[in-house]
């Protein structure tokens, strides 16, 4: 009997030490809501919880229009995230909304938090992602279409209608990030030496200074 009671205690030590560090803690809210407190400079994993709530918290009609276009790629992108939505924190979603006119792009660039997914409110577009074997995975999608960008992944989306063109976006994060290929590399500060831009793109440092000139920040 003493050595069966020590066999099954010996199971469930096993069974205990094997199981996954998530059980370990609550992966569920531990509250009805958290809405965020964009003033406050407590630094957390999001947004700490204001005190009070209220309807607009949850409300917002920032992406009813159409967004207005001034970027020389010809798109423009609203989002209604947490910073716009405050009552989304800790839910882990949002959306956007991207407006194209003619021959408009949304340039590659990747959301280093999260998957997206576009349904496309008017007009034809060609869409494509990148895997990191080098694989471009693309499609024209056209009104009332759905199409998907996982998570991290480079992407576009570029306007291949005669008019103008819209999309809602919704991730699967409250802040999902973007990350532009063209301004994370030419246009940050301080600056990536060109000598390194020179050498990934194989061309000159001249080439390279005159790619930075076209993405350095505009002086008022």
């Amino acid at each position: 009997m003493a050595s069966s009671s020590m066999f099954l205690g010996a199971v469930v030590a096993a069974l205990v030490l094997a199981a996954p560090v998530a059980l370990a803690g609550d992966p569920d809210y531990l509250q009805d809501l958290c809405v965020a407190d964009l003033n406050s400079e407590i630094k957390v994993n999001g947004f700490p919880c204001k005190a009070n709530a209220t309807a607009d918290d949850f409300f917002s009609s920032v992406i009813a229009k159409p967004g207005t276009i001034t970027s020389p790629a010809g798109s423009v992108v609203t989002g209604a995230n947490v910073e716009k939505i405050p009552g989304l924190n800790t839910l882990g979603v949002s959306l956007a909304r991207i407006d194209y006119a003619p021959g408009g792009l949304n340039p590659p660039h990747t959301h280093p938090r999260a998957t997206e997914l576009i349904f496309v409110l008017e007009g034809t577009l060609d869409v494509g992602f990148i895997t990191t074997a080098n694989k471009l995975v693309a499609k024209t999608v056209t009104k009332g279409d759905v199409f998907v960008f996982p998570r991290g992944l480079v992407h576009f989306q570029r306007n291949a209608g005669e008019g103008p063109a819209a999309v809602v976006s919704a991730f699967n994060s409250q802040l999902p990030g973007t990350q532009s290929i063209a301004m994370t590399l030419f246009g940050t500060s301080p600056e990536v030496s060109s000598d390194v831009l020179a050498k990934a793109f194989q061309i000159d440092g001249e080439e390279v200074d005159k790619i930075k000139a076209k993405f350095a920040p505009k002086k008022s």
